[in-house]
């Protein structure tokens, strides 16, 4: 069944104009090889060529120029069609054949060694070793170098075999002038499409190179960043099993000394409050953990609504005041009521809940912590300034990550680490900002921003 001119093919640049034909005729790069569609493009050329030269020669009194040329057209129109619509490769035999005869009868019809059919020839064998398979590129070489070899020998030997259709000088000029734009035409196109073809491999190996080191690069750095992941969970995990089991274990001894009744009242009020404080934080810290676990595991997804920034932190600024109230901090809210900010309501409370918490924890009893917000830049920017113990030049780099070492606060609370990691990542879903300024004994401003509502 034939196989009609598809041109899907084409690329959205190459649909319209001489590119858009010119592909249409010889075919689509994917579908046919390199040798096919330089016989196609030479198949294409030589029967134009054919057209012209047939008339041409029978004009000119060439007659068998003319048949030759005819002859070469229809096959050439043949061995192309069957190519490139009905999916059926050109005959290499056929074609090779074909030239040994065709140039044999042209040789002694047009003037022999005088004549243009030696001009020819070598760039039909051009084609032949183009369109041929590599295995039958000696094998052809040898022959039309015999054939040649032979023909000269019998022409030199018997020049009675020769004609001479037209006079030397004028009908010579006008021979060669019209034999010579053949081969160099067919020339042409085979050079064009190797260089071509060469080119867009060549292309294609580097761009394939660039491609296999990106994306080694990609491995690794997804490989460290595993490791690295790996590692600092490795190190979390140690970090809570520690800080979860030592609460558990004080609770296990105080449920012992009461069973025993060994303990007075002071030192059972002593107890219960310590453990009190000790187990308020690691509350804190499953939260944070469980929150934490959660947004990297994709299951925290942003709802951002209008909300009052003051009606929305109020009950989390009671409930830190509770927390300073105990180490006799002062805690002041100074944010305006009418602040409106999109964000999420339960990521925003997380987030200040831990940067209050965190204040109030290294700031050491009687001192002072304020609470503000107020708009910059068309944003909303929430400040929370302590008077506190302020955070080390070295540690400041890493407040943010993982890595953050977990430290102890003025009475000794102690966290996990994952509150500033866990605000940086819902802040910065929310659409905002995160950041700070501390000097070291002297205390900390952390502040964020979040859109307004439109």
């Amino acid at each position: 069944m034939a196989k009609f001119v598809n041109f899907n093919f084409l690329p959205s640049h190459a649909k319209n104009g001489k590119t858009s034909f010119w592909l249409a005729l010889i075919g689509n790069p994917a579908q046919f090889s390199l040798e096919r569609r330089v016989f196609h493009s030479v198949s294409i050329g030589l029967i134009v060529v054919s057209v012209i030269y047939a008339p041409y020669n029978l004009i000119a009194g060439l007659y068998i120029g003319s048949v030759s040329a005819l002859l070469i057209g229809l096959f050439f129109f043949q061995q192309y069609y069957y190519s490139r619509f009905r999916d059926k490769p050109h005959n290499n035999a056929l074609f090779g054949l074909m030239g040994l005869l065709v140039f044999g009868i042209n040789y002694f019809a047009i003037a022999g060694i005088n004549g243009s059919t030696d001009i020819i020839w070598p760039a039909y064998l051009l084609v032949l070793l183009v369109i041929s398979p590599y295995q039958q590129h000696l094998k052809w070489l040898v022959i039309y170098l015999l054939w040649f070899f032979a023909l000269h020998t019998v022409g030199y030997y018997y020049p009675e075999f020769i004609k001479y259709p037209f006079n030397t000088g004028k009908g010579q000029f006008i021979d060669r002038m019209t034999a010579f734009p053949l081969p160099v035409f067919v020339i042409y196109i085979v050079v064009r499409f190797i260089r071509r073809n060469y080119d867009l491999e060549r292309l294609d190996a580097q761009q394939k190179t660039i491609a296999i080191e990106s994306s080694k690069e990609q491995i690794f750095r997804q490989k460290e960043e595993l490791e690295q992941r790996s590692l600092e969970k490795d190190n979390l995990m140690s970090i809570i099993s520690h800080d979860v089991r030592a609460p558990l274990v004080s609770i296990q001894s105080y449920l012992t000394l009461l069973n025993k009744n060994v303990l007075g009242a002071e030192q059972r009020h002593s107890i219960e409050k310590s453990l009190e404080s000790a187990t308020s934080h690691t509350i804190t810290m499953l939260s944070n953990l469980l929150n934490w676990s959660k947004s990297q595991m994709g299951g925290s997804v942003v709802q951002l609504e209008v909300v009052n920034v003051l009606q929305v932190l109020e009950s989390t600024i009671e409930m830190a005041r509770v927390y300073a109230f105990n180490k006799e901090i002062l805690l002041s809210n100074t944010i305006p009521f009418h602040l409106m900010v999109m964000a999420d309501v339960d990521m925003l409370q997380i987030v200040m809940r831990n940067l209050i918490n965190n204040a109030v924890k290294f700031t050491a009893n009687g001192g002072m912590i304020s609470i503000n917000a107020h708009i910059v830049n068309d944003e909303c920017e929430i400040t929370i300034i302590d008077n506190g113990r302020g955070i080390a030049t070295s540690d400041q780099g890493n407040i943010f990550s993982i890595k953050a070492a977990s430290t102890y606060g003025t009475n000794n609370e102690k966290g996990v680490g994952l509150g500033l990691v866990l605000c940086k990542e819902f802040i910065e879903r929310m659409g905002g900002k995160i950041g700070f300024q501390s000097i070291l004994n002297e205390g900390s401003k952390f502040f964020i921003t979040i859109p307004l509502a439109e």
